[in-house]
């Protein structure tokens, strides 16, 4: 029996709602739309039914793959051979109480501050335009204007690869720049309590706005792309240098620095994986080059290229 046969096996005898789907198209499932089929995709349908499904999988020793909405990756060409675990549209529970947002992990970040806002909770205004979801948000310290998850997240419950189920504090993350002690170890993210501020609802919805606003106008959104390609190198401005390079609006195959934001890579149609990742290796090659400066990239590569 194969690995796959062997989780689909398990999947029909001891999980009733989870969905799994063969050769799945993985342009639908990332923002950048690119990439092959992966052999599996699984659907965990709640918590529960993942916590079984990822402790089967680590019993039986069968390579994985865990993603959210797709935001921060790019999938090779040539597919996806692991098991794809998307943890997205059926764990996304949201429940406030008092100043306190206990949120699953597949949960969108846009939902969740408007969620807040509704309930008069200021502090996740910043996330109210980043295309993510809470799991992958608290794994990378997804941030936007001068906030992160680190100022938010006050308790997290993942699963460790050994399959132990595990409540860790917000303080013993180590959140750094685009990381944690969570990407580092690999645990899986499965809930998150986000603590905020009670606040004005009219004016955490003029914030929000606002933010929107600002992202509009200054980024490439009517594009596929993964957001900032880039992390922010120490000491400057990852866009400006790139603009600098004489880059902006440099085109490889399908895609394209953007002219409106030279620090998003774009698909301006039909890009390849391949032809995003050419792009990238350019870029770097040019601004250390020019300015001596190692750019290194937020978005995640999987699967074959």
């Amino acid at each position: 029996m194969s690995s796959n046969e062997n989780i689909v096996d398990f999947i029909k005898k001891q999980l009733v709602a989870t969905e799994y789907y063969f050769n799945e198209d993985m342009k639908k499932h990332t923002t950048f739309k690119t990439g092959g089929t992966a052999d599996l995709m699984v659907v965990p349908h709640n918590i529960p039914e993942l916590r079984l499904l990822m402790r089967h999988i680590i019993k039986e020793k069968i390579p994985y793959v865990v993603m959210g909405h797709g935001s921060n990756i790019l999938v090779g060409d040539k597919g996806i051979r692991e098991v794809v675990i998307k943890i997205d549209k059926n764990l996304n529970n949201i429940a406030v109480k008092g100043d306190i947002a206990d949120v699953e992990a597949g949960a969108l970040l846009a939902d969740v501050s408007k969620e807040v806002q509704k309930n008069g909770l200021s502090g996740l205004e910043f996330a109210c335009g980043i295309p993510g979801t809470v799991g992958g948000a608290v794994v990378m310290n997804a941030g936007a204007y001068g906030r992160e998850m680190k100022d938010v997240a006050e308790e997290v419950v993942v699963l460790t690869k050994a399959g132990e189920l595990l409540t860790l504090k917000g303080s013993d993350l180590e959140f750094g720049y685009r990381t944690s002690s969570i990407q580092t170890k690999g645990d899986l993210v499965l809930k998150a309590k986000l603590r905020l501020q009670k606040g004005d609802k009219d004016e955490i919805q003029k914030t929000m706005d606002e933010l929107v606003m600002k992202r509009e106008q200054s980024q490439p959104l009517e594009y596929p792309s993964a957001g900032s390609t880039f992390k922010r190198p120490q000491g400057y401005f990852t866009g400006k240098l790139i603009q600098e390079a004489n880059l902006s609006g440099y085109q490889l195959g399908g895609a394209q620095v953007s002219k409106k934001h030279a620090g998003f890579v774009i698909n301006v149609g039909n890009a390849t994986t391949g032809d995003i990742l050419n792009l990238i290796g350019h870029i770097q090659k040019e601004v250390k080059r020019l300015f001596g400066v190692e750019l290194e990239t937020e978005v995640r590569v999987i699967g074959e290229l």
